[in-house]
């Protein structure tokens, strides 16, 4: 046998099963023991207080309604709404629901935590601080309690990331059926999974088996979501007449341009394509009309969606004005006919004023990204007293009225989160750079390739995030979470090293050694 053959067979360490690394480990089973009462302590108590579901007024009736009518594309991704179709198979109860939701989050969580532990040795205080994070999070269960894509979203992606785990160090054919799968539904719910076929990518290339299993794990995930694009690209066509995969990237990219675009002096504006010059009249006439901030306080605000979803501004003006002769299309096929039409436009404004764009949405967004704003979570039920028809008749409720057991809707629990997450984001960078500094990469061999899956992860949604996705709490729940785990775990690396009374060896020279000896 080759001595680099021989070296890397050491390199590969022997894992034990893990159902026993579970449940015949003492300390493991005692932390999931107590873990499962904790959770359900914490879900009594919660339910207690806030006895119906919260809503997005907006976001969360458009999933319920493509969930009534069982519609194949609407406004938003259709993964949650068939969640939630499928999930009243078994009960019509909002309690139920958001049951299932946080105990998803919850189970999901402590699987990605114990895939950690199982790969990668850590210090007991390191456990016990991953898990109480973890376990006593106060966002799972307002993130749960919510009708909307989000907890579902940040359940399938603590799921993936640790499929990717197990890809890179016990990979098997079920594990990239499981991956597959698990991809799949991701992509159906939430746009932001795009990037997670790259980091897939990663991780294939990182796992120990032969090329040609990596190529078929990998094309499998790419032959589903490139199914269900096509599906969806047709649907549109049979209701629009253009294929497009998605009408809501369209009205994002304007609404971006528009926050550029409100900066630009109008001694310095460019001329615009034929094409564009009526909604762009519309645009710069409605920006020269608000320019008092005191009195329009809405346009004092940096890279939002406000103007995407607001009717009486300029988007949907334009909108109703192509349409005004139509009294047959739908508000939803008006909606989505406008898509690649608002996608050229934002794209034509964002490449005439590329500067304006780095100054007015790209900074500003990287800032709400650097500490994101709780937004919908801040307060319960979008601080009103009751919901849309089309939840009382999903719930079977007795009225359109939801109460509370607390004097104020502000949930207040959550104002820590901006904070917190300003501070992970920098201490992960640091603790990082010290990483490597002290030649981290270069030592542990399956901590690495671990490391290099979550940095990619934490480097690629912030790319993603600033440069067209909106910034929030309840969008970077995943993201927030894989940050502080891996932080908290690089922290704990550090101090291991900085307590060493010997200087840690390469793992590569200390197996070569004991070939050569």
């Amino acid at each position: 046998m080759h001595k680099t053959d021989l070296i890397s067979q050491q390199q590969q360490p022997s894992f034990p099963a893990f159902k026993n690394f579970l449940f015949k480990d003492r300390s493991n089973k005692n932390i999931i023991g107590l873990s499962l009462i904790a959770i359900v302590i914490q879900f009594l108590i919660f339910k207690y207080f806030y006895p119906f579901a919260s809503y997005i007024h907006g976001d969360s009736f458009v999933y319920l309604d493509t969930a009534y009518q069982n519609l194949s594309i609407n406004s938003y991704m259709i993964g949650y709404s068939m969640f939630i179709r499928a999930f009243s198979v078994f009960s019509s109860s909002d309690v139920a629901l958001v049951w299932f939701q946080y105990l998803l989050l919850q189970s999901s969580g402590l699987f990605f935590l114990f895939t950690l532990f199982y790969f990668y040795d850590q210090p007991k205080w390191v456990k016990s601080l991953l898990v109480c994070f973890l376990v006593l999070n106060p966002m799972f269960p307002y993130m749960a309690n919510l009708i909307s894509s989000d907890s579902l979203f940040a359940s399938l992606s603590l799921i993936w990331f640790s499929l990717l785990l197990w890809i890179i160090h016990k990979p098997n054919n079920i594990l990239i059926i499981w991956h597959t799968i698990i991809i799949f539904i991701a992509f159906t719910v939430r746009y932001n999974a795009l990037i997670y076929l790259l980091i897939a990518g990663i991780a294939f290339v990182l796992s120990n088996q032969t090329f040609w299993k990596k190529i078929i794990g990998l094309s499998a995930s790419i032959l589903v979501i490139g199914l269900f694009v096509v599906h969806t690209g047709n649907e549109y066509k049979k209701l629009t007449g253009t294929w497009q995969y998605s009408p809501f990237a369209g009205w994002l990219w304007s609404n971006n341009a528009m926050y550029t675009y409100r900066y630009v002096d109008s001694l310095h504006r460019k001329p615009v394509l034929k094409r564009f010059q009526a909604l762009d009249n519309m645009i710069r006439a409605y920006f020269d009309s608000t320019r008092d901030v005191k009195k329009f306080p809405l346009e004092s605000a940096m890279a939002s969606t406000f103007y995407m979803w607001s009717p009486g501004l300029p988007l949907y003006d334009y909108r109703d004005k192509l349409f005004k002769k139509d009294s047959i299309s739908s508000d939803f096929k008006k909606w989505a006919t406008m898509g690649p039409i608002y996608k050229d436009y934002g794209l034509y404004i964002i490449k005439q004023y590329p500067l304006y764009y780095l100054r007015y949405f790209l900074w500003p967004n990287a800032n709400k990204y650097y500490a994101p704003p709780v937004e919908f979570l801040e307060s319960y039920n979008s601080g009103k007293d009751s919901v849309a028809p089309i939840a009382a008749i999903w719930f079977h409720y007795n009225s359109y009225k939801v109460t509370t057991r607390t004097k104020d809707p502000k949930t207040k629990m959550l104002d820590f989160y901006p904070i917190l997450s300003g501070m992970i984001n920098m201490v992960m960078l640091f603790s990082l750079l010290s990483y490597t500094y002290l030649g981290g990469w270069k030592q542990n061999i399956p901590l690495r390739k671990g490391m290099f899956l979550g940095v990619s992860v934490w480097l690629l949604n912030a790319g993603f995030t600033i440069i067209a996705s909106p910034a929030a709490l309840r969008f970077q729940c995943f993201p927030i979470i894989l940050t502080t785990v891996y932080t908290i775990i690089l922290i704990g690396w550090i101090l291991k090293l900085a307590t060493e009374k010997e200087p840690i060896q390469r793992d590569d020279q200390f197996v070569l050694n004991k070939v050569l000896k």
